[in-house]
């Protein structure tokens, strides 16, 4: 898809979006479901083939997904399911087909993603570690807010 942009003085600004070709995502054990669908809908909507590697802990969510939409009328190859452990994971950032890398998962797998992916210069998005500051104004309640702070630090960490 291609478009012009506006600008300013006697130039034309282009841009255009093409598909990167074949994306992984590797997905934590921890909300399966939803971080999946976040970055395969992303993948397959900009026109991208995919190669899922979930979790070892949680891969029967990943392969139900994947059953429904080929019976969707989703065409065979476009999204393609690995699974395994860490092996899986190393060979999936280490190929040199994959264009782009989408990991949500632990600092220590984020980081042997981003040697892997920065040594052919292929892209990666990596959500690690799962913890974010809070910040509090003045103006709210502190109990409500120490009651929201824990229920997000707990639900995205697998207790729950």
């Amino acid at each position: 898809r291609q478009a012009v942009l506006p600008g300013d003085g006697p130039y034309l600004t282009y841009q255009q979006r093409l598909p990167l070709g074949v994306c992984g995502i590797i997905t934590p054990f921890n909300h399966p479901m939803l971080i999946l669908a976040r970055s395969l809908s992303a993948a397959l909507a900009n026109g991208n083939t995919v190669v899922v590697k979930p979790s070892e802990l949680t891969p029967l969510t990943t392969l139900a997904l994947a059953d429904i939409l080929a019976d969707a009328g989703l065409p065979d190859g476009v999204l393609n399911v690995v699974t395994g452990a860490r092996a899986a994971g190393q060979r999936l950032t280490g190929h040199p087909d994959i264009a782009k890398i989408t990991l949500t998962g632990g600092t220590e797998a984020g980081r042997s993603a981003a040697i892997a992916t920065a040594s052919r210069f292929a892209r990666i998005t990596a959500e690690l570690g799962g913890k974010t500051p809070v910040v509090l104004f003045d103006d709210v309640d502190p109990r409500i807010s120490a009651e929201g702070a824990a229920f997000a630090a707990f639900v995205a960490a697998g207790q729950s």
